[in-house]
């Protein structure tokens, strides 16, 4: 090959896959970014998209426009269902990040045609993209646990699947899937079902105790007890992107969760629970303490109902997590509701006695 411009004559229709992919490429960094500029507030994740889009833009000269052909072009009429629907916006971020990542992939292969640095500099952008994937999931999730006011732990039940779903209708935004009856298939089973079902719903996620389990559904966290794992191994077996958890039910185990890494603490026993057999409560002065030192987030857990969510309330609880009171429910929508109406108002009610201005 003699030089680009004998070869950009010769190959009109690589220029078009490399037309068509720059756009591509270009077209699916600027959904992110605006996702990552007005939904996350992150500069440095929306600048490193923006970044990216100017690169890929140098790339994309006269000539290689010149060879357009979208009249002729079969893929305009192309389609697939899932591309004319979106449930939430983890499926437009991964629809996206997808769709460049692909037409990066072309761009390094066709590109070293039109040039050897332009296949290298795009094989780079694949990787500069996979980062920021992983770091949108983790940005994501976090988000997603701090805005998170209602936990629900799952109990065993004939009527799980149903439970959980009607609580998500409610507006829950995070589950954790507790079994300890069921075998090993059983649970996976059922974990793999909630999983579609959170995602579905725009919910995380977590596995009770099985490190194992969270990574085979590829769930969103684990939370672990006083005798389950150490935080540190659990971090390393699931990696930085997902969420860990820990029981406490004193202010020293509090600490020690909070010091060793753990995201979000659990809070209890509040009250005496058939779900914690034997365990005496932590009491509402563990959720005061808590209000004052704990500086993660964290829930509080165990015989909480609507009977006395006002008083868990009153001693500072911002979350709650609740099992029975919503997995016995005759209407757990309707109950789900109750709870995030009592939390959003005590919300609420705070910001107004401390003069924050209400949006």
């Amino acid at each position: 090959m003699s030089g680009y411009n004998g070869w950009i004559g010769q190959e009109p229709a690589v220029c078009r896959i490399l037309d068509a992919n720059l756009d591509r490429a270009r077209e699916g960094l600027r959904i992110i970014e605006e996702w990552c500029r007005f939904g996350l507030n992150s500069v440095q994740m929306a600048s490193e998209c923006k970044q990216m889009r100017q690169e890929l833009a140098r790339w994309h000269s006269r000539e290689i426009r010149a060879e357009r052909d979208t009249p002729g072009d079969l893929g305009t009429e192309l389609s697939h269902p899932q591309e004319e629907q979106r449930a939430n916006i983890q499926q437009v971020l991964q629809a996206n990040l997808c769709r460049v990542q692909e037409a990066l992939r072309v761009l390094e292969e066709y590109g070293k045609l039109h040039s050897p640095n332009m296949g290298t500099a795009c094989k780079q952008m694949r990787y500069r993209v996979y980062t920021l994937e992983s770091q949108l999931l983790i940005y994501h999730r976090y988000q997603r646990l701090k805005r998170s006011q209602l936990y629900l732990v799952t109990s065993s039940s004939d009527q799980l699947l149903p439970t959980v779903e009607a609580a998500l209708q409610g507006g829950l935004t995070l589950v954790q899937y507790r079994e300890k009856g069921a075998d090993d298939l059983v649970k996976l089973a059922q974990a793999q079902k909630l999983r579609q079902m959170c995602h579905h719903y725009g919910a995380l996620l977590i596995m009770n105790d099985r490190v194992d389990l969270a990574l085979a559904i590829d769930a969103d966290g684990v939370h672990l007890g006083q005798q389950d794992l150490p935080i540190a191994v659990a971090r390393k077996l699931l990696g930085p992107h997902r969420i860990i958890g820990r029981s406490t039910t004193n202010p020293e185990e509090m600490q020690q969760a909070i010091s060793e890494g753990a995201d979000y603490i659990g809070v209890g026993p509040v009250y005496e629970t058939p779900t914690k057999v034997g365990k005496a409560a932590a009491g509402l002065d563990y959720v005061q303490y808590a209000a004052q030192q704990a500086s993660v987030p964290w829930f509080a857990i165990g015989g909480i109902d609507p009977n006395n969510i006002h008083e868990v309330l009153g001693a500072g609880a911002k979350r709650v997590a609740i099992v029975r009171a919503i997995m016995q429910a005759e209407q757990p929508t309707l109950v789900t509701q109750y709870f995030l109406s009592q939390l959003t108002k005590e919300q609420h009610l705070r910001r107004i006695e401390a003069g924050i201005p209400q949006s």
